[in-house]
């Protein structure tokens, strides 16, 4: 199996994929950006204030010249890795997705606004204003935490049933501009000018309680403003309620699934696939997976893919394997064994390891790395190896001495 060295694409990708935290690089590089994404934006607010400027400013902008280039340079390598972000297009379509994508466009303005005004320094206040999508990188922190993947989950499944409402409530603003524009025009002309006048009063209306700068004088347009104020408090619930309808569904999507793998006895497991692995480029009818077990989800990307049988498996597919438990189990005990300084198989092979029939090696850990147990694979100082007997639960030696 070819390798990927120490600075390929591959690990690229890894390292700049939020949420990818099985080695210490990659783990750092999150840290790295959600730190200088919150010492940015902390600099962009201080520098706001005069009294912290004239103390802090040569601080401050440093601060974000370091942390623009940070940003400049994520962009890069997220140029350089795109054809694994989007691994069914070819190079130049997965860099051009990636680049006109809602993620991409944000990246680009985190850094490019910086250093536009020294190319054309009348455009500074625009090119300021642009900076502000740099905010909109906060919404990687997705990856961390299911509370926030549920908003955006929630936000995408609804989004007919949101734009309806939002159509129906600038349908009902505009008609209600029309209507106020024709009963206060005649008694107020210089404030309902014309039909568009009246567009700011219908919507302070309709979305919250009026602003007070404009209202209706004559007896008719106060009774069609306390109608216009009814509906608006209906038409403010509706997307309310329909983000909190969707947040039930979901949540309860979370338990059944959960309680029905409790009952039926049901046991999950989710890997990667890499570009070596012998299933990629197969449908999932022709894995042949033993029976009871198969293929219950599918992620690719951010799509949710239906684990059909005509579906074929691509590199970097995020599977979910599901398998009913056999009724019939042995008791099993997986033991996990740290090698300190003294221990007796430190420099051993593990085919010269005496150990008991009844347990044997199933993994090694090396430094964050998952290693088979290979008969010539030989233990050093400070590997965890996992081995599996039976009769007990699992169960944790990190002492030096002999097992």
């Amino acid at each position: 199996m070819k390798k990927s060295g120490p600075f390929s694409r591959e690990k690229l990708f890894r390292m700049v994929s939020v949420g990818v935290v099985d080695e210490p690089v990659n783990q750092a590089y999150d840290v790295i950006s959600t730190g200088a994404l919150i010492l940015n934006l902390a600099a962009s607010i201080l520098m706001t204030f005069d009294n912290i400027t004239a103390v802090y400013g040569g601080l401050l902008l440093t601060i974000e010249q370091v942390t623009v280039l940070f940003f400049g340079i994520d962009y890069v390598l997220r140029l350089i890795t795109a054809n694994y972000l989007y691994p069914e297009s070819n190079e130049r379509d997965s860099l051009i997705r990636y680049i006109f994508s809602a993620a991409g466009i944000i990246d680009l303005l985190s850094f490019l606004p910086y250093y536009l005004p020294w190319f054309f320094p009348s455009g500074l206040a625009v090119f300021r204003m642009f900076r502000v999508a740099r905010i909109f990188r906060l919404f990687r922190i997705n990856a961390y935490y299911d509370s926030l993947n549920v908003i955006t989950e929630v936000i995408v499944s609804k989004k007919q049933q949101l734009l309806s409402s939002v159509f129906i409530i600038l349908t009902l603003m505009l008609a209600s501009s029309l209507c106020m524009y024709s009963l206060e025009h005649e008694a107020q002309p210089e404030v309902f000018q014309n039909a568009f006048s009246g567009i700011w009063w219908s919507a302070s209306t309709l979305l919250t309680v009026g602003y007070g700068d404009i209202y209706p004088v004559t007896t008719l347009g106060r009774v069609f403003s306390i109608i216009i104020t009814f509906l608006g408090v209906g038409m403010v619930a509706i997307p309310t309620g329909i983000i909190s309808a969707g947040f039930v569904e979901q949540y309860s999507q979370f338990k059944k699934l959960g309680d029905y793998g409790v009952e039926q006895n049901i046991r999950f497991v989710r890997f990667i696939l890499n570009r070596h692995d012998s299933w990629v480029g197969k449908a999932l009818r022709n894995l042949g997976l033993p029976q009871g077990c198969l293929v219950a989800a599918i992620q690719r990307g951010d799509k949710l893919i239906i684990p059909n049988g005509d579906v074929v498996l691509i590199a970097g597919d995020l599977i979910t394997l599901g398998a009913e438990t056999a009724g019939n189990e042995m008791p099993v005990t997986v033991r996990e064994i740290t090698l300190r300084k003294n221990h007796p198989w430190n420099g051993t092979k593990i085919g010269d390891i005496d150990i008991s029939r009844q347990s044997y090696f199933v993994m090694i850990k090396r430094a964050g790395a998952v290693m088979s147990p290979w008969d010539d694979l030989v233990l050093k100082e400070g590997d965890r190896a996992f081995l599996l007997s039976k009769g007990r639960k699992y169960t944790k030696d990190t002492g030096g001495g002999t097992d």
